[in-house]
């Protein structure tokens, strides 16, 4: 499998599922025929499972624990997933629209990779990262005022 890791006994006979079709699973899931279980879920009702599987990344990090690590992000993935399904349901945005926002920000925080701005410790890269936050929160507080 070069490189990745087999999850389980039949990993290399098992189907390997794409993005889209993760999204079509979810949709599915929350659909009208769907998972009743899944379907009554609301942001607020997710809470406590976003904390427990944040959490259990963590612990997973902190065993060195490859495999169990692995499954663990997909349930973070999954809760981002399920909100972003949520939100598209009720049009207020969509995963698309989480993408393009983590990605504009990677970019617009990151100067010393996608600009000409310099660092070259880490320290530089996170007091940069920081600093921006920071002027980005102030901007948002003044025009919401």
């Amino acid at each position: 499998m070069d490189g990745m890791m087999k999850l389980n006994g039949n990993a290399e006979e098992e189907k390997r599922y794409t993005y889209e079709e993760l999204l079509e699973i979810i949709a599915r899931l929350r659909g009208e025929d769907g998972c009743p279980w899944d379907r009554a879920q609301t942001h607020e009702s997710l809470i406590k499972c976003l904390r427990e599987e944040c959490e259990e990344v963590v612990q997973a990090i902190e065993n060195r624990d490859d495999e169990n690590l692995c499954e663990e992000l997909g349930d973070v993935m999954l809760q981002v997933l399920m909100h972003s399904r949520i939100a598209e349901e009720e049009k207020r945005f969509t995963i698309e629209d989480v993408t393009d926002m983590l990605a504009h920000k990677l970019v617009r925080r990151h100067p010393h990779v996608f600009g000409d701005r310099k660092a070259l410790t880490p320290e530089e890269g996170l007091a940069s990262w920081e600093e921006i936050k920071r002027q980005e929160k102030e901007a948002r507080r003044r025009k919401n005022k």
